[in-house]
């Protein structure tokens, strides 16, 4: 047995306060190649934020059928209806725009809702009430105050009983998070899926608002640059494998924002899109690395 471990022992170099993971000898080599030169993004003059979470996506994200009805009985209805992506919508280097829109009442933007008449009779009177969701279930039409109220009541309508949204100090019209850093929206920015089955990752030039499950990365000078690397063959492996992210089943796996912002990626001055090629040039790779990087993601 100790002549086993002996020919099979794999050394290791830990740190104190680093995730426990046991890397064989290439996947070590990769590691260290990639610390040699790359900077955590936790020291990156960088922000991530989270989507949008309404307390209620039947109310406030409408399809673009819907978004046309409210515009045209009342156009001043299109300074607060923006389109929006969900996490699905997101791929690696693209956007799937499904023509989904919200409703952008923001309560840090403290709307008066009497200057939106066709959005407030849809959020009183329409029939998005009728459509079960996880908490509640098909409401009568008339309803829709008592659902989005802010109060975490329960309610008895013409014989139905329900719960309205969690308790906030916000008001009822008002989306449930009051979101401070809703400007960052309308920013050039990185998106993302929290939950994906690979690195998609999408430079965003169109101000699209995101729902709960993606997130955004703001405030970097080299944008370009950075999306094509987080999109990278080397860095989805680096995540994936080295730097603890969460498996979801067999394919999935989630971009915890804790673990994203381990990856030591190396800066550069020039903001220009790379392939991977490129980009294992920037880390010095050798061949074998690479085949052993493009084999472990079935590419």
């Amino acid at each position: 047995m100790s002549d086993y471990i002996k020919q099979h022992a794999i050394n290791l170099d830990y740190h104190t306060g680093e995730s426990w993971i046991i890397l064989n000898e290439i996947e070590q080599s990769i590691k260290k190649k990639i610390e040699a030169v790359g900077t955590p993004l936790k020291d990156w003059n960088i922000k991530i934020n989270r989507g949008i979470l309404t307390g209620l996506n039947e109310a406030f994200i409408i399809s673009k059928k819907k978004r046309d009805e409210l515009v045209e009985a009342d156009p001043k209805s299109v300074e607060i209806i923006r389109p929006i992506l969900r996490g699905r919508d997101i791929k690696r280097n693209k956007i799937d725009f499904q023509d989904k829109y919200l409703i952008a009442l923001f309560p840090s933007k403290n709307y008066d809702i009497e200057k939106f008449p066709a959005i407030k009779d849809w959020l009183l009177n329409g029939d998005w009430v009728t459509a079960k969701t996880k908490t509640n279930p098909p409401t009568p039409i008339g309803s829709g105050k008592l659902r989005l109220e802010q109060t975490g009541e329960t309610h008895t309508f013409k014989g139905v009983k329900f719960k309205s949204r969690k308790k906030t100090t916000n008001k009822w019209f008002e989306i449930q998070d009051s979101i401070q850093y809703w400007d960052d929206f309308n920013k050039p920015k990185i998106i993302y899926p929290e939950t994906t089955q690979g690195a998609y990752f999408a430079l965003d030039n169109k101000k699209f608002m995101l729902d709960k499950t993606c997130f955004m990365i703001t405030n970097c000078e080299n944008l370009t640059y950075l999306q094509c690397t987080l999109s990278s063959y080397l860095f989805e492996f680096a995540y994936k494998r080295i730097y603890a992210s969460i498996e979801l089943g067999i394919k999935g796996y989630q971009y915890n924002k804790y673990a994203l912002t381990k990856l030591p990626v190396k800066k550069y001055s020039k903001n220009v899109a790379l392939n991977n090629d490129d980009i294992f040039k920037l880390y010095s790779l050798t061949n074998e690395e690479i085949n052993y990087i493009t084999s472990s993601l079935g590419i």
